[in-house]
């Protein structure tokens, strides 16, 4: 005899799968937009908070001047830079299409510039075919901006669609800040899972994504920022495209910014520049290398517990799976499997066996009560 509670159930669960995967669907054109209008909303929850302190149960005024302030101090002074990067983006295409730029011939210049010796140890080291490695460094440097400069003209050519995307964003964030008190345990207590299991989630996602947005993002344009300023300095063309390229590079562990400045300061060095070359030096070391060290730890308050080897994973994978959002996915991704492999660990060992567990607040893992 068929059990009609269970086929209920189970014909529920199915209808709830499938309405699931339908709206995720349906949703999927926008889902970059939702996702930082929910990453925006816990970042700028504790202004919307300060401003709701000082007019009392004005909640929507209060969501409307968060979202006026991060109009006017976050978005509007990167739509400006970022049409600076674009017009920069096309003119080096147009020049790297046209010939005017060969980096080729830059490192033909630099190595010819080596002292003698050098020049023989290199090719001792097997860069004596100074033309397959002409080669390929031209066309590294060549694909790397050739791809920075198709995103930033295709961002142009696409304006509506963003238009429309960036609207939406700002739509939604305006009800996260808003209700976001309510809909946050609204969606823990209807997740099938265990509450200390929710909050240990929970709190691992929302201190993953200021960390990574705080401590990372803001840290990587601080460095990007300075390291436009230096090119400018020293004379170096499309010193915010250049900036970007560091800004970027600023996200990949141990190595950084110096993936960019260094070859810079080799080439003004070598090519009798002298006081540039070490203008890049110094900035790059002191100014640009110091701001990771001195930010990180002020912005982020404490380490989110993610090696930096799987955070250079998960942030060049992210990137190649969503794009620039890549940066906060892929991280918030690792994190959680971290902590749902954690909790999974903490429970098969917790002692007495049945003993409830509790979450540790200071790191976001589960441990025996």
């Amino acid at each position: 005899m068929i059990d009609r509670r269970r086929l209920e159930t189970g014909g529920f669960l199915i209808f709830l799968m499938v309405i699931t995967v339908a709206l995720a669907v349906v949703v999927s054109t926008f889902a970059l937009a939702l996702l930082w209008a929910a990453l925006a909303a816990i970042l700028f929850q504790p202004l919307y908070q300060w401003l709701l302190t000082r007019m009392p149960g004005r909640r929507n005024l209060a969501a409307a001047l968060t979202l006026l302030i991060i109009l006017f101090a976050v978005v509007v002074p990167s739509m400006i830079i970022g049409g600076m990067i674009v017009d920069q983006a096309g003119t080096v295409y147009t020049r790297i299409q046209s010939g005017d730029i060969n980096f080729a011939a830059y490192f033909n210049q630099v190595h010819d510039a080596l002292p003698t010796r050098l020049q023989t140890l290199l090719d001792k080291a097997g860069f004596d075919s100074i033309e397959r490695i002409q080669a390929r460094l031209s066309e590294t440097m060549g694909n790397s901006v050739r791809t920075i400069a198709s995103q930033a003209l295709s961002i142009g050519r696409n304006a509506a669609a963003f238009l429309l995307a960036f609207g939406i964003a700002l739509y939604v964030m305006f009800f996260l800040l808003r209700d976001g008190e309510t809909i946050g345990p609204k969606v823990c207590d209807a997740l099938p899972l265990e509450r200390w299991v929710t909050g240990a989630l929970v709190e691992k996602f929302v201190s993953v994504v200021r960390a990574t947005i705080k401590g990372t993002v803001i840290v990587a344009l601080v460095q990007g920022g300075l390291g436009a300023l230096t090119f400018w300095i020293v004379g170096l063309p499309a010193a915010l495209l250049w900036g970007l390229l560091m800004a970027l590079t600023s996200l990949l562990p141990a190595l950084g910014p110096a993936i960019v400045w260094v070859p810079v300061a080799v080439y003004l060095l070598a090519t009798t520049a002298i006081w540039q070359g070490l203008a890049v030096i110094v900035s790059g070391v002191v100014v640009i290398g110091l701001a990771d060290n001195i930010l990180r730890p002020i912005l982020v308050g404490r380490d989110t517990g993610i090696p930096d080897y799987i955070v250079l994973v998960t942030t060049l994978g992210g990137i190649e799976l969503v794009g620039l959002s890549g940066i906060v996915v892929g991280p918030l991704v690792a994190a959680l499997f971290l902590t749902a492999w954690q909790i999974l660990t903490d429970q098969r060992h917790r002692q007495p066996a049945g003993a409830p567990l509790v979450v540790e607040r200071d790191t976001g893992r589960a441990g025996p009560d």
